[in-house]
């Protein structure tokens, strides 16, 4: 799980986000993203509905699994961002944690939030990449 302060609290968060954010889509979910210049950290929400699955467990491990799959990913968020994953497909709930994690990697690289030289390897440290040297 993320930590309370990368959480969102209220429907206004979200209303500002849904209002003013760019979307970008994908296979499974879709993102939502905008700068958020009085914070600094970035927030972060999933966003299931009744239409992905009637049942509450299912509902309930896709946000979690997401939610893992940020928490890995934030070393290498940068700057203070509103990002919210609303799911419209209930095969996550199935999908492997490598694939939930490059899925919300690559939407993060689209978005451009995501640090380019910093990748997550298996264990969960990060892997920098030498800077190529110029002579």
């Amino acid at each position: 799980m993320i930590d309370t302060q990368h959480r969102f609290r209220g429907h206004g968060s979200l209303r500002f986000v849904y209002q003013r954010g760019q979307t970008i889509r994908g296979q499974y979910c879709s993102l939502k993203y905008v700068a958020n210049r009085r914070r600094s950290t970035y927030r972060a929400a999933v966003v299931v509905s009744k239409k992905v699955s009637k049942s509450a467990v299912v509902r309930n491990r896709i946000r979690r699994r997401l939610y893992e799959a940020v928490r890995r990913a934030a070393p290498q968020i940068q700057g203070a961002y509103d990002l919210v994953f609303i799911v419209y497909s209930d095969q996550l709930a199935e999908l492997p944690a490598e694939g939930i994690e490059r899925a919300v990697v690559e939407k993060l690289e689209k978005a451009g939030i995501f640090a380019p030289d910093k990748r997550p390897n298996q264990s969960g440290r990060d892997i920098v990449e030498p800077k190529e040297n110029q002579s």
